[in-house]
């Protein structure tokens, strides 16, 4: 395989059980530019997926703890859209449609070629950015990609990383409540203490107004409205 290296190709989870051919693709895909996190269980990846960002999903089939299609239709269940390529041994048209049906993106029968494998990464990458990736805030909206707030009236404010992702992980969700515990693991995992939630989101009140997030009392906090 010639590999092409590409920088920031994006980041990427990859959840493989099968050690010896987690790290050989984990290799693989640095080498094509892209940020690798290995689960080697569903659960693992299950934690990973619902708590960090990705571009792109790579997600074996068969797995211990959590079968892969399993994992997946929890992923899609808690509103999570990035795109996801299924692996798996099982390459009959029944299987396939089951991979589809629970919400995968593309499929990919074992054994594959490595230069295959990348090809439908970058276009599942692609077809991603094509898509307008917009969520709603009230009258205003949340852009994705771009990672910006538009307000009703037009204006637009960028948000720095950490904003973005508990603005986003809110959005995501926009009739449950989470608790201040809930949002450090999903946005802040290396902060010692709840109260960073506090902060930030008092930075994203000061920028966008009391009301982009409710606090509700004894339990936590949920998105608002522009």
């Amino acid at each position: 395989m010639t590999h092409t290296v590409a920088r920031e190709a994006g980041r990427l989870l990859l959840v493989e059980d099968d050690r010896e051919l987690a790290a050989m693709l984990e290799a693989v895909l640095r080498d094509e530019g892209y940020t690798v996190d290995v689960a080697t269980d569903g659960q693992r990846g299950l934690h990973l997926g619902l708590t960090r960002r990705y571009d792109v999903l790579v997600l074996d089939r068969r797995l211990p703890a959590l079968d892969g299609l399993d994992l997946l239709s929890r992923l899609r269940s808690r509103a999570l859209r990035t795109p996801v390529l299924l692996l798996t041994a099982m390459g009959t048209v029944h299987d396939r449609v089951d991979g589809l049906d629970a919400g995968a993106d593309d499929y990919l029968v074992k054994p594959f070629d490595l230069d295959e494998l990348s090809a439908r990464l970058r276009a599942l990458c692609r077809r991603a950015l094509d898509v307008t990736d917009v969520l709603r805030i009230g009258s205003g909206r949340l852009h994705v990609a771009r990672r910006e707030v538009e307000l009703p009236d037009g204006e637009r404010i960028a948000l720095a990383a950490r904003e973005f992702t508990l603005l986003w992980a809110l959005a995501s969700r926009p009739d449950t409540v989470h608790t201040r515990a809930e949002l450090r693991r999903m946005v802040f995992q290396e902060a010692p203490a709840s109260s960073i939630v506090d902060t930030y989101v008092y930075y994203l009140r000061r920028k966008l107004g009391r009301k982009v997030v409710r606090t509700v009392r004894g339990l936590g906090y949920r998105l608002g409205a522009l």
